[in-house]
């Protein structure tokens, strides 16, 4: 099926691959479909576009490309509500603020995206610990792995 979206024009996407937000996102509770979608090839960004809604679009990082030692713990209701059976099928995203170069835009660490790949459920967790992250953290450079 093809799309329009807020990046990338209208393109063609698979319906296997669209992932369910339950609760949708925070600021769109309406909106539940989503797919990630590449933007280049080498670097660890996507789009997260609204399947139901063009100009919904975020661009997420893979925020261990750009923190290595970023990590959370999730709770017993966030991996119940993912259907999460193994850690291998989770992929983390989290969102990012664009600014007129890549380095000096940021990305919001305090609630990632939280993807079971093999379930296609997501889910953006608030972190708890609100402290340990920041909502605009410095992308900065790439200092860890994008895989």
């Amino acid at each position: 099926m093809n799309i329009e979206t807020k990046f990338l024009g209208e393109v063609e996407i698979n319906e296997l691959d669209i992932l369910t937000f339950e609760y949708g996102l925070p600021g769109f509770p309406l909106l539940k479909q989503f797919v990630l979608l590449p933007i280049e090839q080498d670097m660890p960004l996507a789009l997260l576009q609204a399947v139901e809604q063009a100009e919904i679009g975020f661009i997420v990082a893979y925020p261990f490309a750009f923190k290595k030692d970023y990590a959370f713990d999730l709770s017993e209701d966030d991996k119940e509500d993912l259907q999460i059976m193994d850690t291998e099928d989770v992929v983390t995203y989290v969102i990012v603020t664009l600014k007129d170069a890549l380095s000096t835009s940021t990305m919001n660490l305090m609630a990632p995206v939280v993807i079971n790949i093999k379930m296609k459920l997501a889910k953006q967790i608030v972190l708890q610990a609100s402290d340990a992250y920041p909502l605009r953290h410095p992308i900065g450079v790439m200092e860890g792995s994008a895989k």
